[in-house]
């Protein structure tokens, strides 16, 4: 059994919302004011935009036994997917929005909790399911993966733990996020890792800068932003002022050493990036400013399969991981708890018998001076493969004060020729999501809509 929350009075603040402190004990009667509305017998789908809001409903799931749904996307059609999967899926939702036709239950605090009512906080039995994450299935349809409640607890006292080392104070901190609760990493580090470590939770959802500012300003010190590199670039380049920061954490996709170092000059603060997957939850942490090397949650260890055929495949194991989970990436490991990511498996592409990866190739497009944004698709093509035709990636960029012959010469002092995407498409932005990530369908279906293009003009 693990509790529902860490703070151990009842007027300990929990979370901040709009300048107003919210107690553990006014949390508590949300959780259970709200357990009280939710139909029995099915998942819960919890769309709530406020970050408490969404924790209630999660404790509120939980004291009902029942998990939560956290899809990758929430398009309507992935819900209406979500309903034919899980008959009597309801939604739950704070503001009014779109549920893919599903029943909708509004969220409600409910009375506030009298100041003697006792203070009562329920314990949840470890192997109950929290919540089933998904991710994308090679048939499209979304896969589930169950999180029990017990390795979420441990992950994310791991997590605090090393929060915790890098803030220097026993302060409660207060947690902003860019990224959405509903999203694996959101879940695991603006929700759970303040409710499980006597943390407060920012409520507010920024995204973009001037936001990202305003809701930073609006909270009490220490403050801990949870962002990605996509958000964390805009912010830098806005050059809007925040007060001060005691730490970052970026994840969803690889870091630029450069970009770290010029967010922990400019925010003052030490930046770790994390890594981890839908699968294993977060595992590892690394200061990427200071260096390549990652270092594991305690408990968590890595290790290389026996030899076989193809590429190495690696599986991590212990502390919050449930069983042994492979890895999707290359690694190069330095022990069991120490390592560099070399690149997924999946991005590894050979060309002409030379071999990199698409991180790779993307990381030093990025880095050229005037990019603002860029990415590599590698489109697939039965039928060049079948007539053994040599395949490029296409690039699409965000640069507008660039001209192709430009951005080429400054490829080509960086990679190997070999490795030149063609064509390249000059775009004035690029479809990523709420989290910063390009999903292959979305940069397949900006491929198609590029291809009748001319791809050395400027849009």
């Amino acid at each position: 059994m693990a509790a529902l929350l860490s703070h151990r009075t009842p007027q300990a603040v929990m979370a901040w919302s709009k300048g107003r402190a919210i107690t553990a004990q006014d949390y508590l009667g949300a959780v259970r004011h709200m357990a009280a509305r939710l139909p029995g017998g099915a998942p819960v789908l919890n769309l709530c935009a406020r970050r408490h809001h969404f924790a209630v409903v999660l404790g509120a799931a939980l004291l009902r036994g029942l998990p939560l749904l956290l899809p990758a996307t929430r398009t309507p059609a992935m819900l209406q997917q979500l309903g034919r999967q899980y008959p009597g899926l309801h939604a739950v939702l704070d503001e009014p929005g779109d549920s893919g036709e599903l029943p909708q239950i509004a969220f409600e605090r409910g009375p506030i909790p009298a100041a003697d009512a006792p203070y009562e906080v329920p314990d949840i039995p470890d192997q109950q399911i929290a919540a089933y994450v998904f991710t994308s299935g090679s048939t499209g349809l979304p896969v589930p993966h169950a999180k029990h409640w017990g390795p979420l607890v441990q992950d994310a006292h791991a997590a605090g733990q090393r929060v915790r080392e890098w803030l220097g104070t026993a302060q409660p901190y207060t947690v902003t996020g860019t990224v959405p609760a509903q999203h694996m990493y959101g879940f695991e580090s603006t929700v759970l890792l303040p409710l499980l470590n006597g943390a407060v939770i920012d409520a507010s959802h920024p995204f973009y800068p001037a936001d990202i500012a305003a809701a930073l300003q609006d909270t009490p010190a220490p403050r801990v932003l949870v962002t990605t590199p996509f958000h964390l670039r805009t912010l830098l380049e806005a050059r809007v002022s925040t007060p001060a920061l005691g730490l970052l954490l970026s994840a969803t996709a690889p870091l630029a050493p450069p970009l770290a170092r010029q967010a922990e000059e400019t925010l003052g603060a030490p930046l770790l990036e994390i890594y981890g997957s839908t699968e294993t939850g977060q595992i590892a942490t690394r200061r990427t400013a200071a260096g390549e090397l990652w270092q594991t949650y305690e408990g968590i260890e890595i290790q290389a399969e026996p030899p076989g055929q193809g590429e190495a495949r690696f599986l991590a194991q212990g502390g919050h991981v449930e069983g042994v989970v492979p890895l999707a990436d290359v690694l190069e490991l330095h022990g069991p708890t120490r390592f560099a990511l070399l690149g997924r498996h999946a991005d590894l592409v050979n060309i002409a018998g030379k071999r990199t990866s698409l991180a790779y190739l993307n990381h030093q497009l990025a880095s050229i001076p005037g990019v603002l944004d860029a990415a590599l698709y590698w489109p697939t093509s039965e039928a060049a493969d079948a007539q053994a035709r040599i395949q490029r990636p296409m690039a699409f960029v965000v640069a507008p004060g660039l001209s192709e012959a430009e951005l080429q010469h400054a490829l080509r002092e960086r990679i190997d020729p070999a490795f030149m995407p063609r064509p390249i498409h000059f775009v004035p932005s690029l479809p990523r999501n709420s989290t910063g990530k390009l999903p292959q369908q979305a940069l397949a279906e900006l491929a198609r809509s590029c291809h009748h293009a001319q791809p050395s003009q400027h849009e």
